[in-house]
């Protein structure tokens, strides 16, 4: 398996968690990175004291850690959560809160990518009310992100996963990039396209690349079965990513898998 031209940087929501959040760049530039990305780390608080969120970012810059991505707040992931635009309430609420905070955190670090996760389907409120609060709600999004000179990005998940998710197809969440775009007119909404999400929905992925990298702001991987490291499954991801990179793609690739039995440093050996 070769990586050739690639951009790797490494998720620390799901690697390196068994070290504490402030450690975690640290270990990543050890283990060869110099660019990581994060789901919001405070799960249980969208704006959260201004000394935490200054000791992360002195942690990323003593560890020399580019920050080239970061989650909206969506609750606890990966878990029963799996985000909150679609919920009415306090959770839509939640979300609005972080929008400016994390916006500003991004911006300070010179991060460009800040995802939003399209929330939950719930039941006794109708799928029509739901997509209208969702799409207000990315609107307010790609405003604030725009503002600070970012992209807004907008991800499929699988149904196996995530199965109340609505956009669980590369096609249902361009779809909504494309009516956050026409809603403010601003093009900075961007596809997240995560290989293993669509591998495991069972998508044609060289399609997809072909239809939709010219949309993608962002990519993930992981392996499957297992979403594991590479090699550790059966998809050609080194071909699929040439295939990215010969359509255009020119940006970053997130690690977004579970560590090895031995431990996240010790997950890195497909790189040779």
């Amino acid at each position: 398996m070769s990586f050739t031209d690639e951009r790797f940087d490494v998720n620390l929501s799901i690697l390196f968690t068994e070290l504490p959040l402030l450690e975690r760049p640290a270990a990543a530039a050890a283990a060869g990175f110099d660019a990581v990305e994060l789901w919001w780390p405070w799960v249980d608080d969208p704006a959260p004291a201004q000394a935490e969120l200054d000791a992360l970012r002195s942690a990323l810059e003593a560890a020399g850690t580019r920050l080239v991505g970061l989650n909206f707040y969506a609750g606890r992931l990966p878990g029963p959560d799996r985000g909150a635009l679609s919920i009415p309430g306090v959770e839509s609420e939640r979300f609005r809160a972080n929008v400016p905070v994390a916006a500003e955190f991004a911006a300070s670090l010179g991060c460009t990518a800040l995802n939003a996760l399209y929330g939950n389907r719930v039941d006794g409120v109708a799928p029509a009310e739901q997509d209208q609060l969702a799409l207000e709600n990315l609107v307010f999004a790609a405003r604030a992100a725009s503002q600070v000179g970012a992209d807004l990005l907008i991800e499929a998940l699988n149904a196996p996963e995530s199965p109340q998710y609505p956009l669980v197809s590369a096609e249902s969440a361009v779809e909504v990039v494309g009516r956050v775009n026409d809603t403010t007119g601003l093009d900075n909404a961007r596809f997240l396209l995560d290989l293993y999400h669509l591998a495991v929905n069972g998508e044609d992925l060289p399609s997809v690349i072909k239809r939709f990298a010219s949309r993608t702001g962002h990519v993930q991987i992981a392996d499957t079965p297992g979403r594991g490291a590479p090699g550790t499954g059966s998809l050609p991801l080194a071909e699929l990513l040439a295939q990215l990179r010969a359509a255009g793609y020119t940006g970053w690739t997130g690690l977004e898998y579970k560590p090895s039995t031995d431990g996240s440093a010790a997950s890195f050996g497909w790189r040779g």
